[in-house]
């Protein structure tokens, strides 16, 4: 009678069932840091938009500069001041008890 002694060595198969699920857990933890939408994607994009809301707190800014200085120079309200500096600038006219600095 021959014993027969367990082998020590795992099977073919539960070897290359590790290699590929360890491959694709590599890959998708790589996918989640560096992919199209993983995190650094995600920073970026969170920098990016905190830039454009500056952007835009800044064109709103100017919005309403233009926008009041447009009501200043409306039929309903005209300011005297701001349209003779519109004239002076455009016209390039001076008063004769003014003086030009350039």
């Amino acid at each position: 009678m021959t014993s027969m002694t367990p082998s020590r060595r795992p099977a073919l198969g539960a070897v290359a069932f590790f290699a590929v699920a360890f491959s694709l857990a590599l890959y998708f933890v790589f996918a989640a840091v560096q992919g199209d939408y993983g995190l650094f994607r995600r920073a970026e994009i969170e920098l990016e938009a905190q830039a454009l809301d500056q952007r835009l707190a800044s064109l709103r800014a100017d919005v309403a500069r233009m926008e009041n200085l447009t009501r200043r120079l409306s039929d309903d309200y005209l300011d005297l001041d701001l349209l003779d500096e519109q004239a002076r600038d455009i016209l390039g006219v001076v008063r004769a008890d003014e003086l030009v600095v350039r």
